[in-house]
């Protein structure tokens, strides 16, 4: 807790395969820490390779959070990630352990740190029926919709992110008015925490050879088997119903495969072409934040420091 009532925590952003969950992991044991994940994958059960989970062994070492909580069909949101990881955050911080918030999702590191958008509630009947035109025509009819009345919004959300694209068009069918500009009435000036916001980056060919590594890893890992038994699970149609877990890198490309929508080797090839994609967005997303300071993945004596510095704490050398 600082001065400000506000409690410290420490930000740990950058692309997929930049090194997030390692430098976290790390700066956790070494400042007495705990981590807790911002991953909008990682919350779903039995979803371990495709999310790049930290394994059993990492996770025993060092407290993690928000992973493995809910099923493969929960609608888990960015206003529940708030509510969940400020939760673990207030926990940590009263057993007087620090917390590290780490991943690659954006919306929910801004909705933890500078407050979210709401907007009006539901309408079932209407959001259905989107489902059903992108299940039956593709989530780019609906794109096509939303760049009409919202071209902003269409700009900033991919097409196959059928989520976001049906609450934006949702949200004009309700108030009339685009997403994109009640948003930006918000404001996103909320600061319930004291941040240092860390971001990873690394030369591209070094980050796009670790990605295809990381795919490879999580094919010879069982990739495919662990989507099968999502399959037997009952959660398989999740794909064209919308459903977010099943839209996920890896599990929708493999279950284009089972389908029979695409030989193996395409799926992989696919899966990696779609995660560098990803990649390239989310660092598009992080640079606008000028909060963030910057350093190369492997950083971990340079950045010790200054995670020292702000704590304002006297710590064993790393190692």
């Amino acid at each position: 807790m600082t001065g400000t009532g506000r409690i410290k925590i420490v930000i740990i952003v950058g692309p997929t395969a930049s090194g997030k969950s390692r430098l976290a992991i790390e700066l956790a044991r070494v400042f007495d820490g705990e981590v807790v994940s911002a991953d909008s994958m990682q919350v779903y059960k039995g979803m371990d390779i495709g999310t790049a989970r930290p394994s059993p062994a990492e996770r025993g070492a060092v407290p993690h959070h928000l992973m493995d909580i809910v099923d493969p069909d929960c609608d888990y949101t960015a206003a529940r990630f708030r509510e969940d990881a400020a939760a673990a955050i207030n926990d940590i911080d009263s057993r007087g352990k620090r917390a590290f918030v780490v991943g690659g999702t954006g919306l929910y590191i801004r909705a933890l740190t500078e407050g979210l958008f709401e907007g009006p509630g539901e309408d079932h009947r209407f959001r259905d029926g989107l489902k059903k035109e992108a299940a039956e025509h593709g989530g780019q009819s609906l794109h096509r919709k939303l760049a009409e009345v919202d071209p902003v919004s269409a700009s900033r959300t991919h097409p196959n992110n059928t989520h976001r694209v049906v609450r934006a068009l949702e949200v004009y069918h309700l108030t009339g008015r685009p997403i994109s500009e009640l948003q930006a009435e918000h404001g996103f000036g909320e600061e319930p925490f004291d941040l240092l916001k860390i971001g990873l980056v690394k030369e591209r060919e070094a980050l796009y050879r670790d990605i295809d590594g990381r795919v490879d890893g999580m094919m010879e890992a069982g990739l495919l088997a662990e989507v099968c038994r999502l399959i037997d699970a009952g959660y398989g149609a999740g794909y064209k119903e919308g459903l977010k877990s099943m839209q996920g890198l890896g599990y929708k490309e493999m279950l284009d495969h089972v389908a029979g929508g695409c030989t193996l080797e395409e799926a992989v090839r696919l899966l990696k072409r779609n995660t560098r994609h990803y990649a390239k967005r989310q660092m598009t997303w992080f640079k606008k934040d000028k909060d963030i300071r910057w350093f190369t993945s492997g950083e971990s004596s340079v950045i010790i420091p200054v995670v020292r510095e702000y704590f304002a704490v006297e710590v064993a050398a790393s190692g």
